[in-house]
């Protein structure tokens, strides 16, 4: 017999007790209660899906009278019945004498819900003004598995519940102690094992106070039992095929040029290792440009492909997976180019049924490929040429710089304007997520976990599906174990934004705070905004094991050293200078003929009578010192920098093998127009990250700290 869906107070009290949380002495009315006559007690009358029973008048404070209990009880029943609930019964509680502050909310809500990204304690200001005290003070959101009880403490005691509990609110007592907090605590992590075992998705008490001991006491609690849905992983092999495919497969290829189908080819052609290694999908033809053609995927069953990319339009598309899973065979990884599948054209629901048909054949062990897309725009390998997008090369050429990088976006324009803004980006495998409707971006980080190649993660998300974000919780957790950072820049952040993420990409948008405390805690970096992503890739493509701490500005422009100073925060601290390291610096400013020109301090303003050598010899210096990382404004327009081609990349090159020699991050801000690309260029090239402005490179370092 299933479980029922609400799970009563008397149960939830049983489960209590089992963690080590005490509740209040309990017992039905008609099963003999545990008081005395006159003993001051709670009545409750109990329903089925029954959350507020004093809406129904169904709490009463009294003393305990068997009889009267019992006749109140009855009554209880009638109000509780009419209001649609089955009767579950009267429970008598004892009343508890309560430890107050004057004045100020001393009682708690606690819950425990089972999210996506596992077990999540809630924890703030409780009673029947709950929710109107929780707008003024927001509650704290524990999750469970990626934090202790005692940090769960730490928390507690700065909010404003704990430091009335706590008595460190000036006039105010203690009205307990830490001990018994930190017990509190303790129990709710086992509980969430207990309720994980029940069943249970969510445990609420509401209140908990303390009593006059100092003892939490939870003074009414209720839950809900249900199913968590059943995992479907794509099968782990999908990323080597899809990075390094020794056979693919292309269909909806036109003998006219310009079309989708026809441009893929044309970027798959230029990919050396797919010589001879192509196959297209196409009935009636024999060949086409050179590569060989079939008439359906039945000849991939004999054949398997690693990449089977199908440029067809939405019905079409989910047809051959059909078949594919049909037939049990003929490729490792699906790409879906077109979109209505699973997003807000997709009218007759394609995307619902294929998800399922590929859910069902995975979760019977059947052959199942993995499946990118829909609205697969493409991904690109840089290291072996492979762009599978639908962008022809005149447009955007693809990249070239191979790093350690691994970029991901749900939307395909997003990676192409990166890219273009950022052509020397050192790119080890950027993808183009889409819809989601399979492959998802947890799947590719779990796949990244091991792989020594990857060094650093950025991502552009619209939203999590259902499981996703769990799975990115556990994925972040192992990549930041490894010392691989995760950027994150979160879209859709407002109501308008998530409806249309939602009409965009079908992407899903959750309670957003809780989503972005778990990842937090899971060591995810944000990114407040496009202009912070695209700086922060820079040095991530760069200098991927960026660690916070002080910042050294190094420049020509006394403007930029005054705007430094005013870019100083906690994360990233201006860099200070040793008295060793001053009388250095004096030494050297001497011999660059700078003496009496340059203040011998950070930010170090070189003015424009600084040469290369007088930057070399400052940036040595500062990377000697206590500096994380190195920020060197370069205006060029001074005579005393050549900006030729060649002396451009000579200085970049020992900036270059200074920055590596001391293994600590350099950027350089080249604040200046289009007339200085060419210099711009040599830095990049060097594989130094190159800002516009020292502000942006500030901005940057500040988004991975």
């Amino acid at each position: 017999m299933k479980a029922p869906a609400f799970f009563g107070e008397a149960e939830a009290y049983r489960l209590l007790a089992r963690a080590g949380i005490a509740p209040p002495r309990h017992g039905f009315v008609d099963a003999n209660p545990p008081f005395q006559s006159g003993e001051r007690v709670v009545l409750k009358g109990l329903g089925d899906g029954l959350w507020h029973k004093s809406e129904l008048g169904a709490v009463q404070f009294t003393e305990f009278d068997a009889a009267a209990l019992a006749r109140a009880a009855a009554g209880m029943k009638v109000r509780v019945e009419a209001a649609g609930h089955r009767w579950l019964g009267g429970l008598v509680c004892e009343r508890i004498a309560l430890a107050r502050a004057e004045g100020l909310p001393t009682e708690a809500l606690v819950s425990l819900s089972r999210h996506e990204a596992g077990w999540i304690a809630l924890v703030g200001c409780g009673g029947l003004q709950a929710e109107a005290l929780g707008a003024v003070m927001p509650p704290l959101q524990w999750p469970l598995a990626l934090m202790s009880p005692a940090e769960a403490l730490a928390e507690f005691e700065r909010h404003l519940l704990g430091k009335i509990w706590l008595g460190t609110l000036r006039g105010t007592a203690p009205l307990t102690t830490r001990a018994r907090l930190l017990a509190l605590f303790e129990a709710l992590w086992r509980l969430a094992a207990l309720a994980e075992a029940e069943g249970l998705a969510l445990l609420e008490m509401n209140p908990i106070a303390l009593d006059s001991q100092g003892e939490p006491r939870p003074l009414d609690a209720a839950g809900r039992r249900e199913a968590p849905l059943p995992a479907c992983v794509p099968p782990p092999a999908f990323l080597p095929a899809l990075e390094n495919p020794r056979r693919v497969a292309l269909a909806g290829v036109s003998a006219q040029e310009g079309g989708v189908g026809r441009t893929i080819l044309e970027n798959l052609l230029r990919c050396p290792q797919l010589v001879d290694h192509l196959v297209l999908i196409k009935p009636g033809v024999l060949s086409l440009l050179g590569v060989p053609c079939v008439p359906d995927v039945s000849a991939l069953r004999g054949a398997q492909v690693d990449l089977l990319i199908l440029a067809l339009p939405a019905p079409a598309a989910a047809k051959v997976v059909s078949e594919l899973l049909a037939q049990g065979g003929g490729a490792q990884v699906v790409c879906l180019v077109a979109g209505g599948l699973g997003d807000g054209a997709d009218i007759a629901g394609l995307g619902a049924q294929l998800a399922a048909q590929l859910h069902t054949a995975r979760a019977a062990g059947r052959w199942t490929p993995a499946v990118l897309g829909p609205n697969f725009l493409g991904h690109w390998v840089p290291a072996t040429g492979l762009d599978t997008s639908f962008i022809p090369a005149e447009k955007l050429a693809p990249p070239v710089r191979r790093g350690p990088l691994a970029l991901f976006g749900q939307s395909g324009a997003f990676l192409l304007c990166r890219r273009s803004r950022n052509p020397e980006l050192r790119l080890g495998l950027g993808v183009a997520l889409g819809n989601q409707l399979d492959v998802a971006l947890p799947d590719f980080l779990a796949a990244l976990e091991g792989d020594p190649h990857c060094r650093a993660i950025a991502a552009y998300v619209e939203g999590f599906g259902p499981g996703h974000l769990a799975a990115t919780v556990r994925a972040a957790v192992k990549l930041r174990a490894r010392g691989v950072p995760l950027l994150i820049h979160r879209a859709g952040r407002t109501a308008a934004g998530q409806a249309a993420a939602a009409s965009h990409t079908g992407a899903l948008a959750g309670d957003l705070a809780l989503e972005r405390t778990v990842l937090e805690r899971a060591g995810v970096k944000f990114s407040p905004s496009i202009a912070a992503f695209d700086a922060a890739l820079a040095w991530l493509g760069a200098w991927p094991g960026f660690t916070p701490g002080p910042v050294a500005l190094l420049t020509n422009a006394g403007f930029e050293a005054v705007n430094g100073s005013d870019l100083e925060s906690a994360p990233l601290p201006l860099a200070t200078l040793s008295p060793g390291a001053a009388a250095e610096l004096e030494k050297m400013l001497a011999e660059e003929n700078l003496a009496g020109l340059v203040t011998p301090r950070l930010p170090l303003d070189l003015t424009p009578m600084a040469r290369e050598t007088a930057f070399l010899r400052a940036a040595e210096l500062l990377l000697r010192g206590e500096a994380a990382a190195l920020v060197i404004g370069l205006v060029p327009f001074t005579r005393n920098l050549d900006t030729s081609s060649d002396a451009a990349r000579s200085f970049a090159a020992a900036l270059a093998a200074l920055a590596q020699g001391y293994r600590k991050p350099v950027g350089v801000a080249v604040d200046s127009g289009a007339d200085y690309g060419e210099y711009r260029a040599a830095f990049a090239a060097a594989g130094l990250p190159v800002f516009a402005r020292v502000e942006e490179a500030w901005l940057g370092l500040a988004t991975l700290a």
